[in-house]
């Protein structure tokens, strides 16, 4: 199974339920074509850099000093969840504003924070990607390879995982539901 980096604050609020949307552009190193949606199920792969309370809603800054706190040795990463892609969109630079404002409350971004990815690399759209997150069974540790570095978004981890869902089929179908049709 491929990996995905992802903020550390992020992948723990996926964990807990407190996030099911994932809005990406990509990173630096995807400028020219930017983000896409390589993989339907992969593994979330903590990242320790560009983190700011700033960045956050209100509820959910406080858990930041937590999570940096819990970070592994540098060089060493652990991989405590896994995602299914179940709804994609794309949302042009151009696009309805309002759209991204009704999914607030599906992630932990500020609005100044995704109006800031929104603008980055104006001529890609924003892909908001609706997640099934499943905690592992049993943590992955993995040693961080060079190749891994820097502003991407996918990496070759491909190691195996099962779990169990983050939130319960009810709840993330309720959820699943209202955020569908927010991205009609």
């Amino acid at each position: 199974m491929q990996a995905l980096k992802e903020w550390a604050v992020v992948c723990r609020a996926l964990e807990e339920g407190r996030q099911v949307v994932l809005l990406r552009k990509g990173g630096i190193l995807e400028f020219r074509d930017g983000f896409e949606v390589k993989h339907d199920r992969f593994l979330l792969f903590p990242t320790y850099e560009h983190q700011l309370k700033e960045h956050l809603q209100p509820d959910y800054a406080d858990k930041l000093d937590a999570v940096l706190r819990a970070q592994p040795p540098a060089g060493m990463n652990v991989l405590t969840s896994y995602a299914e892609a179940r709804r994609v969109k794309e949302v042009p630079a151009n696009g309805d504003p309002s759209m991204l404002k009704r999914l607030e409350k599906y992630h932990i971004w500020s609005e100044s924070y995704v109006n800031a990815r929104m603008a980055y690399n104006p001529k890609k759209p924003m892909s908001v990607i609706l997640v099934r997150v499943y905690k592992l069974d049993s943590p992955i540790t993995v040693s961080s390879k060079p190749e891994w570095a820097g502003c991407k978004s996918w990496i070759p981890v491909d190691l195996a995982a099962s779990g169990r869902p983050a939130i319960s089929d009810s709840a993330f179908a309720e959820i699943e539901s209202k955020v569908a049709e927010v991205l009609r």
